[in-house]
């Protein structure tokens, strides 16, 4: 089963360096946050060993939140060999963020 990866500070560029990925930016306390959970961990199994889905929790990372000047959350930033390629800002379908990362695969 896929699971999600929690990235922090340490892990962060080590993480996604290679490859695509997915970094949801997001907090307990956000409501929009809470409902794309689900999509996320779907995302993470449906994904597993082609792309990376990723979590950073901003109150705890508040360091990698301002790196990518997170104003808003959820932003999902997509990533390809470490570099930014697409941001979205808010909470979107399933298949809006499944597309995306089938186009940078």
């Amino acid at each position: 089963m896929g699971k999600y990866i929690e990235l922090t500070n340490e892990n962060f560029d080590a993480t996604v360096s290679e490859g695509v990925a997915l970094v949801d930016f997001w907090a307990p306390w956000c409501g929009p946050c809470r409902m794309i959970s689900p999509v996320i961990e779907e995302l993470a199994e449906e994904f597993e060993g082609k792309a990376k889905i990723c979590k950073v929790n901003t109150d705890e990372q508040q360091e990698l939140s301002m790196k990518f000047g997170v104003r808003s959350i959820p932003t999902i930033i997509f990533l390809k060999n470490g570099e930014i390629v697409d941001t979205m800002v808010g909470a979107a379908s399933k298949q809006a963020f499944a597309d995306k990362i089938n186009s940078l695969l």
